[in-house]
C-alpha cells in the first residue's frame, strides 16, 4: 500500500500532538508515517536506516504524548499565584466600638475583607447594651449577631469565623477575635488605660504581624483616627452608611429643559386629553436621564410638566397645575415660585403616597404642607385626621423633664405647628369669634404623636406629617413609613444643612437616604424648595452667614 504524503517538519508534529486528547500506543505503521522526512527513492538499505531512526522518534512521540494532556505543574503554579495575590490584596479591618453600635450589620459590609474586634471592643459593647435608645439596641444586636457566628466556629477562633456562615453572602472574609496579648508601645502623652489607646496599641502590634497585608482601623470618631494616622497607622471613616458621597449630587425632582427642547423632542411628539389634564409622548436624548414623578420645565415656566410614565425610549409628561395663579389656591394660598407648585402637585395628588421636601429655612415646606392637609383633611375628607410629629433633638441644651401628657409634653417642639397655624387662620378672614371656632376644629383633627411610641402603630387614612427629619437616621425613618396603612399619605419636611443629631451627616441623613431610595418610584415624589419666602431678613441672613 504505498504511504501518504510526508509532513515537511518535525516541528509541526509535536505542536498537533500537544494539542489533542491522549492517544493510544502507535503502531508501527503510525511510526512510519509520522517519522519519514524525505521521500522514499530507491535502496531499500536505506530503508532500515530510516525505521531505526523512526523508532528513536516515536520514542519521543511516547514521551510527548504522555505529558500533553494536562501539565498540572505549570497550572498548579499559576494557581497558587493567583490565590496568593489575592490573600494579599485582603485587608484586615479593626473596627471601632461607635462603628458597631452606629450599623449593627457593620461587620458584614466589608466584602472579601477580614474583620478583627479588639477585645476592648467587646468590652465597651457590653457596657452600651442597657437601655432603650438606639445606642443599646444596636448593641445588643451585634451581640447577637457576634454570638449567632460563634455558633458556626466549630471551637476554631483562631482560625477565623466565616462571616457569610450566617447567610449574608456578599460578605466573603472571616471574623477573628482578640486571643492573646497583643501590645505595642505607644507614644509619649497617651494614657494607657483609656480604650481608645488600647484599641490603637492593638492596631500597632497587628501591623506588626501582618506583613503581607494592610490592617485599617475604622473608627466614627474623629480624634481617633487623627492620632491613629499621627501614628503611622491607616485609619478611615465608615463609609457603608452614606447614601451620597456629595450632596449636590442629591436627586432634586426637577429638570431644567434646553430651550430648543421641543426640536429635539418634538418630532414623533404625541399629544392628547385625559381627565382634564394635557399629555404629551416625546422620544429623544434627555429621556434617558428621566424619572417617573420628575417635574421637568422651560426657562420661561411657559411649560412646566410631571414626567407619568417611561416606556424605553418615551416619556409621558403631564402638564402640571399652576398653584401660582390665585384661582386654584390652596386652603387660601397659592404657590409663590415654581418649586413651590411642583411640591403642592405631589401632595393633593391622591395617586402619590410618599412626598419628600427639601430646602433651607424659610421656604415654605410646613406652610404648604399644612395647607395641602387642611384642604384634603377639611374639605375634600380624603383622609381622617393630620398626624404631627418631629425629631426631638435640641439646638442647645437640654431644658429637662417636662410634665404632662404626651401633647403637651410634645408642645415645646411644636413651635413650627403653631406659627403656621396661626397664618393659614387669618387668612381664612371672618371675625375673631369665627377665627376662634375654626381654629378649635382644625385643632381636633391634628394630633401631635411623640415618635418614642410610633413602633407597632398602624395609621389608616390619615396624612402624616414628620417635620425635620433630617436628624432621623435611615433605621428611625425605615420604622415611621412602615407605620403608614392603607389611605395614608406620608410628608417628610427637612433641611439637611440643619443636622444636630451626633454621628449623622448630610450623606448618612434618614432623609437623604429616602429620597435617594424612593427616587423613579411611581407613588413617591421629591422636591429641592430653593427660593426663601419668609421675608428679605431671612433671606438675606440665609445666604450671608
Amino acid at each position: 500500500m504505498p504511504l501518504p504524503p510526508l509532513p515537511k517538519k518535525r516541528g509541526t508534529i509535536l505542536t498537533d500532538m500537544t494539542a489533542v486528547e491522549p492517544i493510544p500506543e502507535p503502531t508501527v505503521e503510525v511510526k512510519e508515517e509520522a517519522v519519514v522526512e524525505k521521500p522514499v527513492k530507491k535502496a531499500p538499505a536505506k530503508r532500515a536506516s530510516r525505521t531505526k531512526k523512526t523508532e528513536t522518534i516515536a520514542k519521543t512521540h511516547d514521551a510527548i504524548t504522555d505529558l500533553a494532556p494536562c501539565p498540572p505543574t505549570t497550572t498548579a503554579k499559576h494557581s497558587t499565584l493567583g490565590s496568593h495575590r489575592r490573600s494579599k490584596g485582603k485587608k484586615l479591618f479593626v473596627l471601632d466600638t461607635n462603628v458597631l453600635m452606629h450599623d449593627p450589620s457593620s461587620i458584614f459590609r466589608f466584602e472579601e475583607h477580614d474583620i478583627f474586634l479588639p477585645m476592648v471592643t467587646l468590652e465597651e459593647l457590653d457596657g452600651h447594651k442597657k437601655g432603650m435608645s438606639d445606642v443599646a439596641r444596636n448593641a445588643r444586636q451585634v451581640s447577637r449577631s457576634i454570638d449567632q457566628l460563634l455558633g458556626h466556629s466549630m471551637n476554631q477562633i483562631d482560625e477565623g469565623i466565616p462571616l457569610n456562615a450566617l447567610g449574608n453572602t456578599e460578605a466573603e472574609g472571616k471574623l477573628f477575635f482578640q486571643t492573646e496579648t497583643l501590645v505595642a508601645e505607644l507614644p509619649q502623652g497617651l494614657p494607657q488605660g483609656k480604650a481608645d489607646n488600647q484599641i490603637l496599641s492593638v492596631v500597632l502590634a497587628l501591623k506588626g504581624l501582618e506583613k503581607e497585608r494592610a490592617v485599617v482601623l475604622v473608627s466614627k470618631d474623629i480624634n481617633m483616627r487623627i492620632k491613629a494616622t499621627a501614628m503611622g497607622l491607616e485609619a478611615e471613616d465608615y463609609f457603608n452608611d452614606k447614601t451620597i458621597d456629595d450632596t449636590d449630587m442629591l436627586y432634586s425632582g426637577r429638570m431644567e429643559l434646553p430651550a430648543d427642547f421641543w426640536e429635539t423632542h418634538g418630532k414623533k411628539m404625541e399629544s392628547w386629553k385625559e381627565d382634564g389634564q394635557t399629555l404629551y409622548r416625546i422620544s429623544g436624548p434627555l429621556v434617558s436621564q428621566m424619572f417617573v414623578n420628575l417635574f421637568v420645565f422651560l426657562p420661561d415656566d411657559s411649560f412646566m410638566a410631571r414626567v407619568k410614565k417611561i416606556e424605553g425610549k418615551t416619556a409621558t409628561l403631564c402638564v402640571v397645575r399652576d398653584y401660582m395663579q390665585s384661582k386654584h389656591s390652596v386652603w387660601g394660598i397659592h404657590a409663590r415660585n415654581r418649586e413651590q407648585c411642583f411640591a403642592l402637585n405631589l401632595m393633593m395628588d391622591p395617586e402619590i403616597d410618599f412626598v419628600t421636601l427639601l430646602g433651607q429655612a424659610g421656604t415654605g415646606k410646613t406652610l404648604i404642607t399644612l395647607a395641602a392637609a387642611l384642604s384634603q383633611t377639611m374639605d375634600m375628607r380624603r383622609f381622617a385626621e393630620i398626624i404631627f410629629t418631629r425629631a426631638t433633638v435640641s439646638v442647645g441644651e437640654e431644658i429637662g423633664f417636662l410634665p404632662g401628657t404626651e401633647e403637651e409634653k410634645m408642645l415645646p417642639w411644636m413651635g413650627a405647628l403653631e406659627d403656621n397655624l396661626e397664618v393659614l387662620n387669618k387668612i381664612e378672614g371672618g371675625n375673631d369669634w369665627g377665627r376662634s371656632a375654626a381654629n378649635d376644629l382644625i385643632r381636633s383633627r391634628i394630633k401631635v404623636k411623640s415618635m418614642s411610641f410610633m413602633r407597632g402603630r398602624t395609621f389608616l387614612n390619615k396624612f402624616v406629617i414628620i417635620d425635620e427629619a433630617q436628624n432621623l437616621s435611615p433605621k428611625q425613618m425605615k420604622t415611621l413609613i412602615t407605620r403608614a396603612g392603607p389611605g395614608t399619605k406620608i410628608v417628610c419636611l427637612g433641611n439637611i444643612a440643619q443636622i444636630d443629631t451626633p454621628y449623622l451627616t448630610e450623606g448618612s441623613s434618614g432623609l437623604t437616604y429616602v429620597v435617594d431610595r424612593f427616587k423613579g418610584w411611581t407613588h413617591a415624589g421629591h422636591v429641592t424648595l430653593q427660593r426663601g419666602e419668609r421675608s428679605r431678613l431671612a433671606d438675606f441672613a440665609t445666604d450671608a452667614l
